[in-house]
């Protein structure tokens, strides 16, 4: 929809955009939370729930390559198989020749899943088996994120200790010297130490300094006091400054600026974030400057507030002063 000649959006517009503007919010970050439990599942969860499954069908297996002395015909559920006994149990044929347990087929024949038996040989067939019966889903993710946080919280003890960070570090030095690969980790490896790292440096307040020149102001956050040698140089207090880029405030730079050329923001460190990320268009409420109509009509506003409260003041005290007795008529 077109806006007005006055170039005020309509109505409507501004309704739709306010709505993407809530609604936006938590889809996005839905879906990242989504992506990244997919990526875990494809990549983690599935190969060692494959590998869980072979193991069991290795330990229950029960495959015979030997057809029986005396095969009949035999329907499972609608289909008509070639069955005999081995050993007094009686098995079914695949469409490979294998012979397995009628038992085994009759179950996946009920619930085959993913799992086509007409071309499926008796390994797929198991390892549908002990999904089924075994190794059910919601009971190998609940075992899977278990096991997952243990093995992270024993994978971080074993990075924080001196072996640890030495096999880390000797890690990193050989990816830094592949070609294309050590941009890309550099890269991530930022995004992930600012999102998981817990950092021990703490912002104290918010200033606003001249930087890169004078009379342009950027927002940086102080980090504490500056070296001491140039504490003695200057001959004023000077305050390491943690300058954030924008859209990420993950990546910055540090400057050093005497105190008396800062200007302490009466911002929280999160509401500066905000205006970091969003480029300047979020600014915190009580920092916005109000137009000049706002003004005059805040102005008009406190005028008023002001002489009610006078007002009142004043009756207080004519009502508090004695008045003169009057004298009565005998």
């Amino acid at each position: 929809m077109m806006a007005k000649k006055d170039g005020k959006p309509r109505p409507f517009r501004r309704a739709v955009l306010a709505g993407l503007g809530v609604l936006l919010p938590p889809l996005l970050t839905l879906a990242l939370f989504l992506w990244a439990w997919s990526l875990v599942e494809s990549y983690v969860l599935d190969p060692v729930d494959w590998a869980a499954r072979s193991t069991v069908v290795a330990f229950i297996d029960d495959v015979h390559e030997k057809p029986p002395k005396e095969i009949t015909s035999s329907e499972i559920g609608s289909t008509a198989v070639k069955a005999g006994l081995i050993d007094g149990t009686q098995y079914v044929q695949l469409s490979t020749t294998q012979w397995i347990p009628s038992e085994i087929y009759r179950s996946v024949k009920s619930d085959p899943g993913d799992t086509d038996l007409s071309q499926a040989n008796a390994n797929d067939v198991y390892l549908r088996y002990v999904r089924l019966h075994h190794l059910k889903r919601p009971v190998v993710i609940v075992v899977f994120l278990c096991l997952f946080i243990i093995v992270l919280y024993i994978l971080g003890k074993f990075l924080a200790a001196g072996v640890g960070r030495i096999t880390l570090r000797l890690f990193e030095k050989v990816i830094n010297h592949v070609p294309i690969i050590r941009n890309v980790y550099s890269s991530v490896k930022q995004v992930t130490d600012f999102l998981f790292t817990e950092r021990e440096m703490e912002f104290n307040r918010v200033v606003a300094v001249q930087y890169p020149s004078q009379g342009i102001w950027s927002i940086g956050f102080v980090t504490g006091e500056s070296m001491q040698s140039l504490h003695d140089s200057i001959g004023e207090p000077v305050l390491s400054v943690l300058m954030p880029t924008s859209p990420m405030p993950a990546t910055g730079f540090t400057i050093t600026v005497p105190k008396s050329r800062t200007i302490d923001l009466g911002i929280t460190v999160d509401q500066a974030i905000q205006f970091v990320v969003s480029c300047g268009v979020v600014v915190p409420v009580n920092e916005q400057v109000l137009d000049g109509g706002s003004s005059e009509v805040k102005g008009a506003v406190e005028s008023v507030v002001a002489g009610l409260i006078d007002a009142g003041s004043d009756d207080s005290s004519d009502s508090s002063t004695t008045a003169e007795p009057v004298d009565q008529p005998s």
